[in-house]
């Protein structure tokens, strides 16, 4: 596992994801949003994996780079419009994800 991901997998809240790979944000935004934001980070990372081995400030990079599109898509809609959660969507089996499950996921694409 890389020193990145050795990190994040201690995250427990968005602020430090966002703070860890240099994201800027507005605090109101991430306070009403956080979980949406991680759901959607973690759709991204699934979606478009980031490569083994790159060097740090790549992987740095790739990582911020679809953290920042999960934020921004809550800077420029909503949570229902965006419909992340279950309890947004019409379809079944969607599933949430917590913080936890964010990091499991992490550590087991870079195991």
């Amino acid at each position: 596992m890389s020193k990145l991901l050795d990190a994040m997998q201690k995250f427990s809240s968005a602020e430090e994801f966002l703070d860890f790979l240099g994201v800027d944000y507005v605090p109101q935004v991430v306070h009403v949003n956080r979980l949406h934001i991680l759901k959607r980070f973690q759709q991204y990372l699934g979606r478009d994996p980031v490569a083994e081995g790159l060097p740090e400030a790549e992987e740095r990079a790739a990582y911020r780079k679809l953290l920042e599109m999960a934020y921004g898509d809550f800077v420029k809609s909503s949570p229902a419009a965006e419909k992340v959660f279950k309890v947004f969507q019409d379809a079944d089996g969607v599933q949430t994800v917590s913080v936890k499950k964010l990091k499991d996921t992490l550590a087991e694409r870079h195991a």
